[in-house]
């Protein structure tokens, strides 16, 4: 299935993404808010494989879920709280989430290089179970 194409601004840079730009590439792309401890541990793994990772291969993208946030700054005054620079991309309410047809968050989706979903992981996802997944992939 291909994934819904989008265009979002970049929190961290202010630059417009679309989900074009990035074909080509692997991506991996999680929803997320601030506010959920789900979210806070899976972003913090996540943070951790970014560092890491070969960034030519692997398109590593978050959206930060504004309309499920108290404000619409707080994801991003969370991100820098932890140091996190990796693209946060901002949900315009909750359009490209409800387009994805997310049911919490965070929940993962990986596309291969053509953009076509094919994995998906809800908030119970182990971390083990996306890194196996995205092992397929590259």
């Amino acid at each position: 299935m291909k994934a819904p194409l989008f265009s979002l601004k970049d929190g961290q840079t202010g630059n417009i993404l679309r989900l074009e730009d990035v074909k080509g590439q692997v991506v991996m792309l999680t929803f997320w808010a601030s506010w959920c401890p789900d979210s806070q541990r899976d972003l913090e793994q996540k943070w951790e494989l970014y560092k890491q990772m070969d960034k030519a291969k692997l398109a590593f993208l978050t959206i930060n879920v504004t309309g499920r946030e108290g404000r619409s700054g707080d994801g991003i005054a969370y991100a820098k709280e932890h140091g996190y620079d990796f693209t946060i991309l901002l949900d315009e309410g909750t359009t490209v989430y409800d387009q994805y047809r997310c049911m919490g968050v965070p929940t993962t989706f990986l596309l291969d290089e053509e953009l076509n979903i094919k994995y998906r992981y809800s908030d119970r996802a182990a971390f083990m179970e996306i890194m196996q997944g995205l092992s397929t992939l590259l």
